[in-house]
């Protein structure tokens, strides 16, 4: 399952310049899969490095938009909730202006529309950060 970037608005509550992916390039029940290329405008770059809160930011998206896609495919609605907490954060580096990263997402267990995720960014396979996030609302 692909959604492209001139589609995933409708997958995201997010609008320009907030946007922090690009393409859904995978969405199963329990892992959905991003890639984002870093923007010289990006409004979370700084000194040509993107920020770690825009990868946070880029973790939290692509679980909204995996959720939604998987939900519409199961007659639900689309994702728009909110983050209920980040946990277990590691930072290992930081993306440059120009870089693609990778965003895997792994749902760790559902309550209702409560749900607990755990999200990768990589570069080239090199792990850039990792956490757990709490999305409530879904």
């Amino acid at each position: 399952m692909k959604i492209s970037k001139t589609e995933i608005e409708n997958y995201i509550p997010q609008r320009k310049p907030f946007i922090m992916i690009d393409n859904l390039v995978n969405a199963e029940p329990e892992k959905f899969e991003t890639d984002f290329l870093v923007l010289p405008e990006n409004i979370f770059v700084e000194n040509g490095v993107l920020r770690e809160f825009a990868l946070i930011e880029n973790i939290a998206q692509t679980s909204s938009a995996g959720l939604a896609i998987t939900k519409k495919h199961t007659g639900k609605k689309n994702a728009d909730g909110f983050i209920g907490a980040i946990s277990k954060l590691k930072l290992y580096d930081l993306p440059k202006v120009h870089d693609t990263i990778y965003t895997i997402v792994s749902l760790i267990a559902q309550f209702e529309n409560m749900y607990l995720l755990k999200g990768e960014n990589y570069l080239k396979g090199k792990k850039l950060l990792e956490c757990e996030i709490k999305l409530v609302g879904i």
